[in-house]
This record gives structure tokens, sequence and C-alpha cells, in this order.
């Protein structure tokens, strides 16, 4: 309702994990080039973590729209609250693997064949797991015991692990150590530093059509790092509140008064991003040999590639319906 008063085309703030409005700090072309290079040199085994709100869905939505234009197979699990035969039930089904039994061999011998066919074709699998903070001991050593099939050089299976810090803890259990062992690259999600946040609503407002024309004025955007602790949701949820009572009151600009008022509503306290998270450092990888990697530089370039493969299939379908 608010779209034309402020001269917008879509809802900037809205909380659904749209890549479209993923906002690229260090630390998260960081954790996508970490992703991406991790399943395009097939290392088995990723995990990402973050804080609750900290953008790890969308990151992942990311990561799931250069695979589709990769044309990588893809299974998606977000249902962490499942058993070991709905599990693998939920991951054949999403791989597209046909198979009638039940019997859990069975189900890991088709899933063994369907990845040996793809390795041979030269292409790649990738099972990706969020929320998985929530999953059972058990459903945890079975996506440990999938990181053993490989050939003698390399992974079959590409196994992308999403949870919340809790999920670092609970892979710190004893029982779990074989698992924890496995994990070749980790990679994390952080809160907003006052100038991300600043750039973050900077970035969403223009992506929804804003011509520029300042909405915020400075000291409300301080006020809204400083209610949202730099969380990428609360920003937003903030961020809409005040544009409707902004609306309904006919301001079109929003001061730091309207800010407080939508912070009283949702009782949120004057929280401050902590010196670890504003000053964090950026994660160094390394290969075995220690050879130090680039990835926000492959990032880009992989980002660069898939956008020229997109442009070339569009231009490829124009001339087909030509």
């Amino acid at each position: 309702m608010y779209k034309d008063f402020f001269g917008l085309k879509a809802n900037p703030f809205n909380v659904n994990p749209d890549p479209r409005y993923l906002f690229l700090t260090r630390h998260t072309e960081e954790a996508l080039a970490c992703l991406t290079y991790g399943i395009q040199s097939r290392k088995g085994f990723v995990l990402l973590t973050g804080e609750v709100g900290t953008g790890k869905t969308t990151l992942l939505n990311k990561l799931m729209e250069w695979l589709r234009v990769q044309q990588v197979a893809t299974a998606f699990i977000f249902n962490s609250q499942m058993n070991v035969p709905q599990f693998l039930e939920y991951m054949m089904a999403d791989f597209g693997i046909p198979c009638d039994s039940k019997s859990k061999s069975q189900i890991l011998l088709k899933l063994y064949n369907w990845l040996l066919d793809r390795y041979r074709a030269g292409e790649t699998a990738v099972l990706i797991v969020d929320e998985a903070q929530n999953l059972s001991d058990e459903v945890l050593e079975e996506i440990r015991l999938m990181t053993n099939l490989e050939t003698f050089t390399e992974k079959l299976l590409q196994i992308v692990v999403v949870g919340q810090p809790e999920l670092e803890q609970k892979l710190k259990q004893p029982n779990l150590r074989q698992l924890r062992q496995r994990l070749t690259l980790r990679a994390k999600t952080h809160p907003l530093t006052l100038e991300e946040t600043r750039a973050y609503v900077a970035q969403r407002l223009r992506i929804a059509g804003s011509n520029g024309q300042q909405i915020f004025d400075p000291e409300a955007l301080a006020l809204i790092h400083r209610y949202s602790a730099g969380i990428p949701r609360v920003v937003n949820l903030i961020c809409e509140h005040c544009l409707v009572s902004a609306f309904v009151d006919h301001e079109k600009v929003i001061r730091s008064s309207v800010v407080e008022a939508v912070a009283r509503d949702f009782d949120l306290g004057e929280t401050s991003i902590s010196n670890k998270a504003a000053t964090a450092q950026p994660t160094v990888l390394t290969t075995p040999s220690g050879e130090k990697l680039d990835l926000v530089a492959a990032l880009k370039t992989l980002v660069t590639l898939a956008d020229r493969l997109r442009e070339s299939e569009q231009e490829a379908a124009k001339e087909r319906k030509l």
C-alpha cells in the first residue's frame, strides 16, 4: 500500500529469502565462494552456520540458482524432523531416482549406481540439508555414511549441511566426531556492521525501484542497526513497519522517532553489534598442501560465467521462437 507513496515498484523488505536481494558483504562472498568451491572441487562435505536471520536461506537460494544454471542435480531437504527412512525417501524423490524398495541397502545401492553414472558423465550431484541443528544423531550418522560414497580419488556426492550455531556445538559431541572429521570446508554468515546495514537498506530500496530519493535519514538508519543488532531479518521487519507508519502519517522521510516507535511496538531493546562481529576477520581457506585460495575472486568468476550462460540460454530460446 505504500509503494506508490515512496515511488517503489516492489516491496523492498519482504522476509522471503529472495536471491535477487542477496547482499554481498565480505563474509557473504566468502561463504558463497566456499560453497561453490567445495562443490566444484568435489570436497564432499561442507558446513554453513550462522545466527538466526543472518541470511543463510537467502544464500542457499542463490547457490541453488547457480546450481540450476549449471544443470547440477540437487536434492534440498528443509524438514529436519525426519527419521532415517523418511530422510532417504525424500532425498531419492528430490533427486528423481526411482526406487520401489523400502530396503535401506537397496536405496543406497540405487543411489550409488546413480551417482557413479553421473560421475562417469562428468556431472555432479549435491545434497543440501537445511536446519540441520534439529537433525537426530541417527540422521547425522546416515549423512556421515553417505560421505563414503566415493571413487579412489573423489567424492561422488557433495553434501552441504546448514544450521544455526547450535549445530557446531552438536558436532562437538564425542559420538559425532567421525562426522566432524569429514568436514572439509566451513563457512559462516555474520550480522551486518553499521555501514553494511546502510548499504543493505539502500540496495533493497534500489532493487525495489527507488530512484535514489532519501527515504531513511542517517539517524534512523543508525537506530535500525542498533535495534536489529545487524540481523538482516530484523532490519527487514523494522524497515517494513517504518514504511507503513510513515505512509499512514504522510511522511516522505523516515526519521528516528518513527524507528523508536516501531522498536517499542516490537519490544526491541537497544543492542549493538559485538566487537567480535563488527571486527570479524575474513576466513582464510587453504588446501591440504598449504596453498591459499582466493575464494572471493573465484566466486566472482563463477557468477560471471553463470550470468553469461543464462544470457546465452535466453538468446537461444528467443532464436528458437523466431
